[in-house]
């Protein structure tokens, strides 16, 4: 195989990297708003912490030109506080409703 075909390769994994990092960073940030409210068990706020200091501590599983040990830990935090959130309460439900095919709302 040629150089410039690895080097193709490296650069699309290294955007695809960079763009899930980047959508996780997001999501932390809007889970601010969960560790504030008192329903949310301790437990829960206490994994998101760890993952984030996890994410920004020089000590890694994986080296750190490669972020997936960082992104799969602040994946399973943030999973475990918006379940924890959804299981008392503090994330709005989604509408059960569906509309039919004249757009009228079935239920």
């Amino acid at each position: 195989m040629d150089n410039t075909l690895w080097l193709t390769v490296a650069a699309v994994l290294a955007l695809a990297a960079a763009g899930t990092a980047a959508v996780l960073l997001v999501r932390v940030f809007r889970a601010r708003k969960l560790l504030l409210d008192a329903g949310i068990p301790l437990r829960s706020k206490a994994l998101y912490w760890a993952a984030v200091v996890y994410t920004i501590s020089p000590v890694d599983l994986v080296p750190d030109p490669v972020y997936l040990d960082d992104i799969g830990v602040l994946l399973v935090a943030l999973r475990a506080l918006h379940a924890a959130a959804a299981r008392s309460g503090a994330l709005p439900k989604a509408p059960t409703e569906t509309p039919d095919l004249l757009g009228k709302r079935g239920g």
